[in-house]
């Protein structure tokens, strides 16, 4: 499944502007390596993939909803969107 970048909420618009511009994140843990334990992405090397905080309005932490990419950090081959804390994903098409 996909989803374009128009279809995704408001912040993970901004997410994934800030993904191609290379930051700065509003969260430290953004752009750490995503360890794909779920294996909902294709298979790659340990690092491959980086996960990105989506905010959802009204919480108070992270929330459940990120981006997660593969590849260079600026270019990346393939990014994803999910919004039920890795249980889905739909990568995500400009």
């Amino acid at each position: 499944m996909t989803v374009s970048v128009a279809e995704l909420p408001r912040q993970g618009v901004e997410t994934y502007r800030l993904i191609l511009q290379g930051g700065p994140f509003p969260y430290e843990k953004d752009g750490t390596v995503f360890g794909n334990r779920e294996r909902q992405l294709p298979a790659r090397k340990r690092g491959y993939y980086r996960e990105y905080t989506v905010p959802t309005p009204g919480e108070r932490n992270r929330g459940i909803r990120r981006i997660v990419c593969g590849g260079p950090p600026t270019v990346p081959d393939a990014c994803y969107y999910t919004a039920d804390h890795y249980a889905s994903f739909r990568r995500i098409v400009p």
